[in-house]
Order: C-alpha cells, then structure tokens, then sequence
C-alpha cells in the first residue's frame, strides 16, 4: 500500500525485526511471565520496572565502546530539551542506576530484584531474535558471597524447567576482577598480536578497545585462532579462584551440569570474575543447541556510573521470545485466561437494555462469558455460538427480561431451561 504523499503512511506494517502480539502467543508471553513470577518470589525476588527509556550513557559508559550494542545496535534520540536518550538494549544498567538514585544501599543487604519486559536492540532480526524482544531478568545487588551466583542460577534455572526445558546445562567461566583481570588481557594481547595477520578487521578493531570481545567473536577464522587463546582460569587471583571453585561446588550439590568454557565471556563489558550462557542442548533448528539465556557477577557496573563505591552484583536474564518459540514451551496458560463456557444472547431493545446488569452478575460470580451485544437475530448469535464451540448460552429476550428470568440453552443438545436471575447462579453451578 503505497503512497507518494510525504505527511501519509507509505507502508502500513510495523518496523522490521518487531511485530504485535496477539492471540495464543500473547497469552504465551503472559503465562510464561506469570509463572517466573510465581518461581522468582518463592526465592525471595522482589519485583521492579524500570523505564524503557534512559540517558544514553547509562549505557555508554556501563557497557563500554567495542561491544556491537554500544557500536551499531543501540536506538537513540535527543529530545527537544536536548537530552540525548536510548531505548534500553538491556535491564542490567538500568536496575543499578535505580538501586542508586533510590539509595537501595542503606537497605538491608542483598536487595533481590526480578523484572521483566522488552529491550532494544538495532540487531540483523532472524530466528527467535528481534529488535523488540522480551527479557526476564533475575538481579541481587549488594553482595559478594558465591552463593549468590549459584542462587540466581538455580531460580533461572528452575524457571526455564517449568516452563518445560528438559535437556539444560550451563557454560560457565571467570574472567576475574580488577586483581587479576589485567594480566590476563596483557597475555590475550599478545596472543592475539601474534595472529594478526589471520585476524578480521571487527577483530583487529575490538584488539585495540576491548580484546575480551574477541573470544567472542562469530568470524570463522577468529573462532580457530581462539581455541589456542590463553584461558583466564588460570590467570585468576586466589579470591577470585576461590569463589570460581565455590560456584561450581554449588552446582555440582543442586545437580546442574556445567561445562568450563574458557571462551565464555559475555558481550557485555561490566561483567566480573562469573559469567554464564544457559544452552539448550536440541532447542535450536534441526535440534542445534540455543543459548536461551545467560548472565554474570558485575561488582564495578556501579561505579563506572560514577558511584563512590563498588556494588557486588549478579544476575541472569532469559530471552523469553526463544523460549516462547522452542517447540518444548508448554505453553502456559495465564491465570486470568478463563475460556468462556456461557455465550450471552439478547434479543429485543427491552433485553439489550438490561443485558450489561445480567453480564454484571456472572462477572462477579467469575463466570466468563462471550456474546455479540451488537446483533440483533437469534440466529445469527447462536451461530457465532456454535463456531466458538461453547457449551452453553444463555437467551435474554423482551419475555425474560419482564419476567426476570433466562433461557439457558445446553449447545450439544438443544435442549434449555427458562431460569429465574435469582436462581441463575445457582443453575449455573450445576452445569459440567
């Protein structure tokens, strides 16, 4: 649908790489929403929203220059007060620049945090991946202890079970703190200058701001050069050795399995001494492995936001529209989502007058209904009636409604029952 007028729509679709939610995917999400909830609070999370918009270097400065978000993906505005604004790419900055402008460290400690909702990305869209997609996201902040890390991978964990994952496990790898990390990015460096030659030119890129993204890297040839890349493990300092070791006891004691990946780390550049991806092992098409979510320890993410002090973090967040389209998503039901068993019927000016009281008093007894208030022939609603495959209907013609009373219909049969209001409820109780 095209138009050469420049103050009209030229094409009435969404943007690319996003799209509307409607019918069973809608309440997909929702039911999948519901129950991380249900799980999250039984682990002691607590819920928080934060906005979709933020200023621009919440995340420049947190998530840091060489990563492809900061780079190429990220959507940004100035407004007309010339504030420069950025939908946000991710929840992680965003939750620490709350817990710091709300003064969340006078609290008692950790605070416990779960949100959920969509992130942008400016992303090449493909399967499961879109530039609106949906997050669940799991945080505690202001605590170092390794428990803290196994407890957040446990509760994402059991949230992805729930929702039907069956053949999960975990790569999981250290890159350090500020103790130790150095060495190991002086001894990357060199490694990676040696193979210079052999490196893409994103790679040679990211050696000069950021080597770390380079074992992450999707270029083929970098891939073979980093399988002979130093690992951190063995650069780590004896607390950071210590905690690393801790987290995997955890593990090992809940029963989850793990991989070390010594490539692991991240594409975020706030992340600290663990970092995660949770695989799928068949979720991926003609049964690959999916990585469906993922997260990390990011104790320094407060002060490159210029807090005076560091807050010990760790977090884990899903990508909930993978999850959504894997073909083993039991795809859960949300608790409001009642399919109705009454099709309300009304005939007549005198009955449509009263049809939104009788509507009123099944609402309140939470009886869902469907109806067509709009016709106005018998047949054509009970046809509608019949196409919904709903049992039951209920008739309100000029007769009932001077008498007080209904017809209730049985749909499978055809045969009724004129019923009083008073007694409707009642009557209605006693259906299958």
């Amino acid at each position: 649908m095209k138009n050469t007028n420049k103050n009209k729509i030229t094409e009435i679709t969404s943007p690319k790489g996003m799209r509307d939610l409607m019918n069973e995917e809608y309440y997909g999400f929702q039911g999948f929403f519901e129950k991380a909830q249900e799980v999250a609070v039984y682990y002691g999370f607590k819920p928080i929203d934060t906005p979709i918009m933020e200023h621009e270097e919440i995340f420049t400065t947190t998530i840091g220059e060489g990563t492809d978000i900061i780079d190429k993906e990220m959507y940004t505005l100035k407004t007309k007060g010339g504030d420069h604004l950025a939908l946000r790419p991710e929840h992680t900055a965003p939750l620490m620049r709350a817990y710091i402008e709300h003064g969340m460290q006078s609290m008692p400690q950790p605070v416990m945090f779960y949100q959920y909702g969509p992130s942008f990305r400016h992303d090449k869209p493909q399967r499961g991946r879109y530039r609106q997609f949906w997050q669940f996201d799991l945080d505690i902040l202001g605590n170092d202890k390794s428990i803290m890390d196994a407890l957040v991978i446990k509760t994402g964990m059991t949230i992805l079970e729930e929702a039907g994952a069956s053949n999960l496990s975990i790569d999981i790898n250290s890159v350090g703190d500020k103790e130790c990390r150095n060495g190991y990015i002086k001894e990357l460096t060199n490694y990676y200058k040696k193979h210079l030659s052999q490196l893409p030119s994103v790679d040679r890129e990211r050696l000069k701001n950021n080597p770390l993204r380079i074992l992450d890297s999707k270029e083929e040839k970098t891939k073979e050069i980093n399988e002979g890349a130093p690992d951190s493990v063995s650069f780590l300092c004896p607390s950071c050795k210590k905690h690393f070791k801790e987290v995997l006891e955890y593990l090992e004691e809940m029963g989850i399995p793990y991989n070390i990946n010594k490539n692991l780390v991240r594409g975020l550049s706030y992340y600290t001494r663990t970092v995660f991806e949770i695989i799928e092992q068949k979720g991926g098409e003609e049964e690959t492995p999916l990585t469906i979510a993922g997260g990390g320890r990011y104790d320094y993410l407060a002060r490159q936001m210029g807090n005076k002090k560091d807050v010990s973090a760790v977090g884990f967040s899903i990508g909930v529209d993978r999850i959504i389209a894997s073909p083993w998503y039991k795809k859960l039901c949300p608790r409001i989502l009642k399919k109705p068993k009454i099709y309300f019927i009304q005939l007549g000016s005198e009955a449509k007058l009263k049809s939104l009281n009788i509507i009123e008093i099944l609402r309140k007894a939470h009886i869902p209904i469907a109806q067509s208030l709009s016709k106005d022939s018998l047949g054509s609603q009970l046809a509608i009636a019949e196409k919904l495959s709903i049992p039951y209907a209920i008739i309100f013609g000029v007769k009932e409604a001077i008498d007080d009373a209904v017809i209730v219909r049985d749909m499978s049969n055809r045969s009724q029952d004129t019923v009083k209001l008073s007694k409707l409820l009642e009557y209605l109780k006693e259906l299958k």
